[in-house]
């Protein structure tokens, strides 16, 4: 659970800037307090009334230095000498020792956190993308990011030197005329401290809401990618009526909940900051009147205290802006403290700080027993050894285990008992990164990137030579289409490849599978959703890997499993039948049975 501490710890690379930055700013607020009380001071010469002793005493030291005498003149220009040291000579220095390094540190921690997003994008274990959409995460890692770039200015650079003015303010009124300090002091003190609690009820609000907006904008993300279904049944009325719905409640909650909370703060701190100051005002004149404090130090205490009561609209801004943003950016820290995958900090380990492996591909699923909810198998002690260079085809149907397999292969879960070897030895004891570059899979739904065609063939091993480039196409087929595209190898594929047909698609990840020569490949349902055409030019494909190395096959349609030299049926998460097809089909099991339903068009279940 995230909490206040996350977001100052957001900025901590950037502590002692941060300290010195947010000191300077403070000490240009206090310098502003000079003004107001060399003026007063200067009333009190014009009107040949005494000035106090802490001035007096810095004219002496003057008139010592100079050499000149200490009278009126002297008093005038050391007067108008300090109020132009802390306002023209001071003006060039403020924007860059202030606002420079506000957003200096703003920019420089939204640059390393946007890595570390990305860091965690690709740690983060494969059941996290499962139960959260792109669009949930997208919306979760912008807000936070920029609501944090955006607050620490105005904290750092406008809300704490206010704070330290207003305290530098208490000081000066204080050293005129303590009764009216306190007053001061507590009326500020009462307003704020009002204002933050009413904060604080809206932040609640506020929590809620970005929760709902995050729901909102999923779904949003979801009709984007799932657009042609939506089309395809016609339902596109319906999905504006329920989003209509959604904005409709988030605008009522945002409008008549949270805005009007606000403006009703607002309205009850105008009506008491103004008493108020009028409050001070009447005690000040009186204590002027009764000759307790001279005409300067009423100008200057009227004018400081106004100054101060001045601040509280722009402090109570900034901590409701900070009040809006907070709940995103809590959300973004607990996105942050989501639990890595088991590859952990080794998944970005340099290439020179991997091991590299080869293996011969011999494969050993010994006693594995998993299942996605402990309690629930999917596998249940598995045993099954896999020789180098042997094609395997895993058979079943739909839920009996064969993906879950792939995946403990990968390394994407642990098996809960049991283990898997390559070569003998147990894969988790390896390094996931220098592991899996000796592994490749061709999925059902290929993943393309918005890029080229070259890019996406290369994507899993950048620096292939053309000539390892060109045979992997021929070996998958690839260079049967590459003429009929308008820029060949350079032709951009669009997102998710829409400018490739599926088998086209298929084809481009075989290839890329084969480019960076792995010593096991995986093909999890390549077939399944091609037409007899395309699923023939996958299966030519294959054809020419089959025997090169260790090869997996999981198939719904088992007319791309008939050479294999081994097929495994599974059933409910057991190995049901081991055998060659001929010898499958003579045993006259659930193979057999599964193989007469295709032969006959009927579906696999």
């Amino acid at each position: 659970m995230a909490k206040f501490k996350d977001v100052i710890q957001y900025y901590k690379n950037y502590k002692a800037i941060a300290c010195f930055s947010i000191a300077a700013s403070s000490l240009f607020e206090l310098l502003d307090l000079v003004v107001p009380y060399a003026i007063g001071q200067l009333l009190n010469v014009i009107s040949h009334q005494p000035i106090d002793a802490l001035s007096q005493r810095l004219i002496n030291t003057a008139a010592a230095i100079t050499g000149l005498p200490s009278d009126r003149p002297l008093a005038l220009g050391f007067l108008l000498a300090l109020i132009c040291l802390v306002t023209v000579v001071r003006a060039p220095l403020e924007p860059w020792l202030g606002i420079w390094f506000h957003w200096d540190i703003a920019l420089r921690t939204r640059r390393d956190h946007s890595l570390a997003v990305v860091r965690k994008i690709l740690t983060l274990p494969l059941e996290f993308y499962d139960e959260n959409n792109p669009g949930r995460i997208a919306g979760r890692v912008a807000r936070g990011l920029s609501n944090h770039t955006w607050t620490y200015p105005e904290i750092a650079g406008q809300l704490i030197p206010k704070l330290v003015r207003v305290l530098g303010i208490f000081c000066i009124i204080a050293f005129i005329a303590w009764p009216i300090a306190l007053l001061f002091l507590i009326s500020f003190i009462g307003i704020l401290g009002y204002s933050l609690k009413d904060l604080l009820r809206i932040n609640r609000k506020e929590q809620a809401l970005d929760r709902y907006m995050e729901n909102t904008e999923s779904h949003t993300s979801e009709l984007i990618t799932n657009i042609k279904t939506v089309k395809a049944f016609a339902t596109e009325a319906r999905e504006l009526k329920r989003q209509q719905r959604r904005l409709q409640r988030e605008f009522t909650m945002v409008d008549y909940s949270i805005h009007r909370a606000y403006v009703k703060l607002l309205t009850w701190q105008e009506v008491v900051i103004q008493s108020c100051v009028f409050g001070v005002l009447g005690l000040t004149l009186w204590a002027t009147l009764t000759g307790q404090i001279s005409l300067g130090y009423f100008v200057t205490t009227l004018t400081v205290s106004s100054m101060a009561y001045a601040e509280l609209e722009p402090i109570s801004n900034l901590a409701e802006i900070f009040t809006r943003r907070y709940a995103s950016m809590l959300r973004f820290h607990e996105f942050m403290e989501t639990p890595l995958g088991n590859e952990g900090s080794t998944l970005l380990a340099t290439a020179k700080a991997v091991e590299a492996y080869q293996f011969t591909g011999k494969l050993h699923f010994d006693r594995v027993t998993f299942g996605y909810e402990p309690q629930r198998p999917v596998l249940q002690n598995i045993d099954l050894l896999i020789e180098p260079y042997q094609t395997v085809a895993l058979v079943g149907r739909s839920g009996s285990g064969k993906s879950t397999l792939v995946k403990l292969l990968f390394r994407y879960f642990e098996p809960q008992q049991g283990r898997i070897l390559i070569d003998g030895e147990d894969i988790r004891r390896l390094n996931v990164t220098a592991y899996r570059q000796r592994l490749a899979i061709v999925h059902q739904e290929v993943d393309v990137f918005n890029g080229t065609l070259l890019d996406n063939l290369t994507y899993g091993s950048p620096t292939a030579s053309w000539e390892q480039i060109e045979a992997a196409c021929q070996i998958a087929r690839v260079n049967e289409f590459i003429h009929l595209l308008p820029q060949g190898y350079r032709t951009v594929v669009g997102e998710r490849g829409v400018r490739l047909s599926g088998g086209q698609r298929q084809r481009l990840g075989i290839a890329r599978a084969l480019l960076v020569n792995p010593d096991v490949l995986v093909f999890d349902e390549a077939t399944s959703s091609l037409d007899y055409e395309s699923e023939r030019s996958i299966q030519l494909a294959m054809r020419n890997i089959l025997g090169t190395r260790t090869t997996l096959i999981i198939a719904h349609r088992l007319s791309t499993v008939r050479e294999a030299d081994k097929i495994i049926v599974l059933d409910q998460g057991r190995i049901l039948e081991v055998g060659s097809h001929a010898e499958l089909l003579q045993q006259g099991g659930l193979y057999h049975r599964l193989h007469a339903l295709q032969e006959t068009g009927d579906l696999l279940g």
